[in-house]
């Protein structure tokens, strides 16, 4: 027989105890791992009793809750209930997300996470609870999606949402090894956010991959340099557009200098753009006077140079792509958060 070889296994088994212990009326009788056989292709079979009924709960035990993962191991138990139409099944993972355990439901699946969430639904027992956050959620996953170098992939993905993809392609446009675009590939298809296609790699879910890229998008990766000035936003964003220009440095406007150029309604009382290179150059050229207070100009040294694909010339100045405007207004508490909302709704869903 198969022993409880990782911790995961030994979690699951105590999580199911403990929710079945909170139903009064049930009766436990046994709980055990079962090896896997071509007739029980699970991991964990509990026995229970409820007055006088006996019930059957085969568990398949995962170490992601994506729902591509949580597909396969559904799969799994529904093969087995074909042929043991009377056992309940339950899938159990260390994060059931909310769309893997819409999955479940819509299949009669039970599930169980580590987090606390769970949804268990047979005979009289209905055990339900939701909105347990992840506890999981600075795991290598995420790392590895939102490292500066992954997030040059997503910034493709969704300048360019309804685009097909090569393997190929996709890894010369985001200046990233193939390498890469294979982590992003399985990373993606493993929350069902990108589908493979005869044409190609598509984003399925561009709104669900922004919300999550946002939630774990960090701003303060980039060097930041405040200063003031005495001339308009205006003016300033025109000269550092001509001085960039002239030296061959690359820029790019973001925060609520961007966005006024995407939703014409935002006002804002302080410039701020990408500055390639040479920052203090710049502004030194521009004759701005670096304060620790009451600034008005803001210049970032970018974590990575991937902040700058997809930056369109508008009004002959370097804007960056919407969604990088976007990620830098969601970190900024109250207006700012208001400004990415508005440039949501107005810019990059019409392009969804």
């Amino acid at each position: 027989m198969k022993t409880l070889g990782n911790e995961i296994e030994i979690k699951a088994l105590e999580a199911l105890k403990t929710c079945l212990k909170r139903v009064p009326f049930l009766t436990i009788e046994s709980v055990k791992q079962e090896p896997r056989t071509d007739d029980a292709q699970f991991d964990i079979l509990a026995r229970v009793r409820i007055a006088q009924e006996r019930q059957n709960i085969v568990v398949e035990v995962k170490g992601n809750g994506q729902p591509r993962i949580v597909r396969s191991a559904i799969f799994q138990l529904l093969r087995y209930r074909e042929k043991n139409p009377n056992a309940y099944c339950v899938v159990i993972a260390p994060y059931i997300s909310p769309q893997s355990a819409a999955i479940c439901a819509k299949e009669g699946i039970g599930y169980i996470d580590l987090a606390g969430n769970c949804r268990l639904t047979f005979d009289k027992v209905y055990i339900e609870q939701e909105g347990k956050a992840n506890p999981f959620a600075v795991k290598r996953d995420l790392r590895s999606l939102y490292s500066p170098k992954a997030e040059r992939v997503l910034r493709v993905l969704l300048d360019n949402p309804k685009k097909a993809w090569r393997v190929q392609s996709l890894a010369k446009e985001a200046m990233v090894s193939l390498g890469q675009v294979s982590n992003v590939k399985s990373l993606l298809e493993n929350r069902e956010w990108l589908i493979s296609t005869d044409a190609g790699l598509v984003l399925s879910t561009p709104d669900q991959l922004l919300t999550e890229w946002s939630e774990n998008y960090n701003f303060s990766r980039n060097i930041t340099r405040n200063y003031y000035t005495l001339k308009t936003m205006a003016e300033i964003e025109a000269d550092l557009a001509e001085i960039c220009m002239k030296k061959g440095i690359r820029y790019a406007l973001t925060g609520f200098s961007a966005a006024a150029r995407y939703a014409p309604a935002v006002r804002y009382q302080r410039a701020m753009a990408y500055v390639g290179e040479k920052a203090d150059k710049v502004a030194e050229s521009l004759s701005l006077k670096e304060v620790s207070s009451g600034a008005n100009v803001t210049l970032l040294s970018p974590y990575d140079e991937g902040v700058m694909y997809g930056s369109r010339l508008i009004d002959r100045i370097q804007v960056a792509m919407p969604v990088q405007v976007y990620l830098d207004l969601s970190s900024m508490k109250g207006r700012g958060e208001e400004a990415a909302a508005m440039l949501l709704n107005e810019m990059i869903k019409k392009q969804w």
